[in-house]
């Protein structure tokens, strides 16, 4: 059985929202990060950084959200929540799954913190550059891998709704309103959002 170790109000949500459209049945574990229960020694044998979410399947145990992600879409093909490993939409599947943690994460840092670093040592360049690109390519079709949903929609998708939707620090875009709408109207983000919710 999958089991979700998770929190209100986190990061966990982009693994709910998977959870909840892949179909399979999981078990969440309630994490409270409020609580500190993420320092627990039985939560740091699955995720020593003691972060949510973390996932295990069986004898699978692993954090990181986009990680699960992969994970998920790979480990259970059946939810054609990815293309498969020799189909060429591949690779772009791949670079968008991991433009969320490696992009839009340290470019909403940079902008909460107004930290100045140098476009040619950050490996996201700027946080103007990560949105003008992000604008870019979903201008291009519904979804990262043009009329397919997948998992790399969720990692985008829910960093994008907290960077632009809840948190405000991205400024709107027509694009931008326009895919954070096709999210937010499937109903497994909508099953997310009220689960996360707490």
């Amino acid at each position: 059985m999958i089991k979700l170790y998770w929190s209100p109000r986190s990061r966990s949500f982009s693994a709910i929202w998977l959870l909840e459209e892949s179909g399979l049945p999981y078990e969440r574990v309630l994490t409270d990060i409020s609580t500190g229960a993420q320092k627990s020694p039985e939560f740091l044998k699955i995720n020593p950084m003691g972060k949510v979410p973390a996932l295990t399947d069986g004898d699978a145990q692993l954090a990181e959200a986009a990680a699960i992600c992969a994970y998920i879409a790979d480990r259970y093909p059946e939810t054609k929540l990815a293309p498969a490993a020799t189909d060429p939409k591949r690779a772009r599947y791949l670079q968008w799954l991991f433009f969320s943690p490696s992009c839009i994460e340290p470019a909403l840092i940079q902008l909460f913190t107004k930290l100045e670093v140098p476009t040619s040592t950050a490996a996201w360049g700027s946080a103007a550059q990560v949105f003008d690109v992000l604008d870019a390519e979903l201008q291009k079709a519904p979804w990262i891998l043009g009329d397919q949903f997948s998992v790399a929609d969720i990692a985008i998708g829910a960093g994008l709704n907290f960077a632009v939707r809840v948190f405000k620090m991205v400024p709107p875009r027509p694009s931008f309103e326009a895919y954070i709408g096709r999210c937010v109207a499937r109903p497994a983000f909508q099953r997310a959002e009220k689960i996360a919710a707490g």
